[in-house]
């Protein structure tokens, strides 16, 4: 069994992290959901995540912020952004910034599977990304 990966998923819409937590688990992830990008923020500072997928957009403290304090606080964490107006401008600028990727509104759990998939090799980790993708849920 490949080893865990530690995922933080922020999304200020509940039903996000409710679809995609056992989505992220059925392929060996560590799932902590946030709502509230304060308290995203705090949890990064208290604990190095292999990987953080957050939303763009966001009130008082958006994605890109999130992004510049993950970068700031650890180098090999990788970051997917999430967004859900096709901006390709934030995109961009995300990438530039350090994101690993990005993901456009509305995906399916397995376009979101695939790009932590690829996040985890670049981490030097594989996750069984085949064995889970034979159900669409």
């Amino acid at each position: 069994m490949p080893e865990r990966l530690d995922v933080m998923l922020l999304d200020d819409e509940p039903i996000v992290g409710k679809r995609l937590k056992p989505a992220l688990a059925k392929i060996g992830c560590e799932v902590e959901v946030f709502q509230d990008p304060k308290e995203a923020l705090d949890r990064i500072n208290e604990k190095e995540f292999d990987i953080v997928v957050t939303d763009i957009r966001m009130d008082e403290i958006d994605g890109i912020q999130i992004l510049e304090e993950v970068v700031k606080k650890s180098k090999r964490t990788k970051v997917i952004m999430i967004t859900g107006y096709a901006m390709m401008a934030v995109a961009r600028e995300a990438m530039e910034k350090g994101a690993f990727d990005f993901i456009a509104k509305p995906f399916k759990p397995d376009d979101l599977r695939k790009v932590i998939a690829k996040a985890a090799k670049a981490l030097g980790s594989s996750i069984d990304f085949e064995s889970s993708t034979t159900d669409n849920s």
